[in-house]
């Protein structure tokens, strides 16, 4: 299916969310933190990038503007994967650049439908 990148640095979250994109059959990349995922987005070709927005030393927001200021990736849909559920939030990150965005604690069946979407549907 999709080869998707996962930025999470919780190791409890990054578990659930690639068991989840695993079981759906996806490929998953994993990254503890924007660095991380910077590197890893030139060395594969993914699909998707779930991407948390609170992150250690580079947080999820700057990633996102590196990711669209290349033109390598910058066509990469990434979708924000946050603990942030303040009203207006979903609209800050969709602006910033996002194409969706998903809530934590994830909500499975939404999870599963959310990423479908996003993926192309040669995947």
């Amino acid at each position: 299916m999709a080869l998707i990148l996962v930025v999470e640095d919780n190791p409890v979250n990054m578990e659930l969310t690639v068991d989840l994109l695993e079981s759906y059959g996806h490929d998953v990349v994993q990254a503890e933190d924007g660095f991380v995922a910077l590197e890893k987005v030139k060395e594969h070709q993914v699909d998707l990038v779930l991407l948390d927005i609170q992150l250690p030393r580079m947080d999820g927001l700057e990633v996102l503007s590196k990711f669209k200021a290349d033109d390598s990736f910058s066509e990469i849909p990434v979708i924000a994967l946050t603990a942030h559920s303040m009203r207006g939030d979903a609209e800050r990150f969709i602006s910033a650049g996002c194409i969706d965005y998903i809530s934590k604690p994830i909500d499975i069946h939404n999870f599963k439908e959310k990423v479908q979407t996003h993926i192309s549907p040669a995947k």
